[in-house]
């Protein structure tokens, strides 16, 4: 006879692996249910030839420590890289759910959108169907301001309406919390869940998840279709344990469905090779050409900033924009240069302002800059994906510059000519001396503009 389990721990525990002092549940609820294999524990941390928490996935030596444990009665080891969810060490096991999956009541289509797609977005979601029922991988290669998220909307309801739970995952919180209220209004008879650092959805059970990829060390074998979000972005892009933890948090044959507008320069061989399947989506839905960067050598900036100047070039850049009443987005290489040299262009105007990552006041300025009340917004790579401003030229000073990556150039290049009202707009590279990152990034947009108009995709 089938031992009857706890409905509540089921839909808690189904897809994820946690900490015993993670499961609100009685200990003697617990001990019950991995006695009749409704529950399973792992260890927190395996040893082969080096410790690894099975939590992140972190086997960097220097992000394990020890301390003397009153549990085991030894000096136990702990994983440092995931500490602020909770100590994960060798004496702690991790536990998630065996038994029958959670039931979802999904057979009907639960997607309400009035919207329609553009040829390019049309093919892409005819892709994603198909990735969803044969299971596989798929990347959806789409310039900046294409419309990615409207190309998920089918895809996604085709599983949901096979009963597979589904996850979009974005290396960023700001993305979740606009994400979120998007899918809950086209899908408005399923609750979406959103989780990110402090979020009160974290103990919920959902078919449709929104998740940053950090909040992902949770899960284990919990989604059917797993779609990431913005690959190409830090710290996604950089920080293995997080790659680890969206493959985990997958199924073993679940379908993967990854966005980007600038995929690594492996992924894009491996696209161009057949070894990678994908589809790409080359115009914007206004049916204008992808502005191309103008390059423009202004001398050696450094010096001309060091003696107080802005460079010739780049003030007579931005007093035109001033004149013209055009806004203007101005990318500097780091924080430090921007605070040094911002007196320099609040000369010609006193609201330019500047904004970066660990500024307390970022979010009042960007909202200042779209209510047009900023002529022109200082900012270092923070900016450059997640904002649009509808009428704005971009500039990048120290073009040259190792931050500004080909995937960062191309980003940055996408904030102009994003709205149907302005698509057109400026997008210039000051530099001392041309990088391979900056022709890169050239080549790749003028690429995507031919491809577009050889598809009938740009009306220009």
């Amino acid at each position: 006879m089938t031992q009857p389990f706890s409905q509540e721990l089921q839909t808690f525990l189904s897809g994820r692996k946690l900490l015993l002092t993670e499961i609100p549940f009685p200990k003697a609820l617990i001990q019950k249910h991995l006695d009749n294999k409704f529950i399973a524990s792992l260890p927190g941390i395996t040893q082969n030839n080096k410790f690894q928490c099975e939590r992140c996935g972190n086997t960097f030596p220097y992000l394990f420590a020890q301390f003397p444990c009153a549990n085991c009665q030894t000096n136990c080891t702990y994983c440092r890289n995931c500490l602020i969810m909770g100590r994960v060490s060798t004496c702690t096991p991790l536990y998630h759910w065996i038994g029958p999956p959670p039931e979802m009541d999904l057979t009907e289509s639960t997607l309400e959108w009035s919207g329609t797609l553009s040829h390019g977005q049309q093919t892409a979601s005819k892709r994603v169907i198909e990735a969803v029922h044969t299971r596989s991988e798929l990347l959806v290669w789409a310039v900046c301001g294409a419309g990615k998220t409207e190309v998920l909307f089918e895809g996604i309801n085709e599983a949901l309406k096979q009963k597979q739970r589904v996850c979009i995952a974005t290396p960023r919180t700001d993305v979740v919390l606009e994400l979120a209220p998007r899918l809950q209004k086209v899908f408005p008879t399923i609750q979406v869940v959103a989780l990110y650092g402090g979020s009160e959805d974290r103990n919920q059970f959902s078919p449709l998840t929104i998740s940053t990829t950090h909040q992902l060390f949770r899960f284990y074998h919990g989604f059917d279709l797993m779609i990431v979000d913005e690959v190409d972005a830090f710290p996604y892009s950089y920080d293995h344990t997080l790659q680890w933890a969206v493959q985990k948090a997958a199924k073993n044959n679940a379908t993967k469905v990854y966005l980007s507008a600038t995929p690594n320069q492996i992924w894009q061989q491996e696209c161009l090779s057949g070894k990678r399947p994908y589809v790409t989506i080359p115009a914007r839905f206004h049916r204008q050409p992808l502005p191309i960067p103008e390059f423009a050598w202004c001398g050696n900036w450094k010096k001309s900033f060091e003696k107080g100047k802005l460079p010739p070039k780049i003030e007579k850049w931005i007093k035109a924009r001033l004149q013209a009443n055009k806004q203007a987005l101005i990318f500097l290489p780091n924080i430090k240069l921007m605070e040094k040299i911002a007196p320099l262009f609040q000369q010609l105007h006193s609201n330019i302002e500047t904004v970066h990552a660990e500024d307390p006041n970022r979010k009042e300025k960007v909202e200042r800059m779209r209510k047009k009340e900023t002529p022109a917004l200082l900012t270092t790579t923070i900016l450059e994906r997640g904002v649009t401003f509808p009428n704005i030229d971009v500039a990048i000073v120290g073009a040259e510059d190792g931050i500004f990556t080909e995937e960062a150039l191309v980003q940055i290049s996408g904030r102009v000519g994003r709205s149907a009202q302005y698509p057109k707009g400026t997008i210039t590279f000051f530099h001392h001396g041309k990088t391979m990152a900056m022709n890169r990034a050239y080549s790749h947009i003028v690429q995507m503009n031919k491809e577009a108009r050889g598809r009938g995709l740009i009306d220009a």
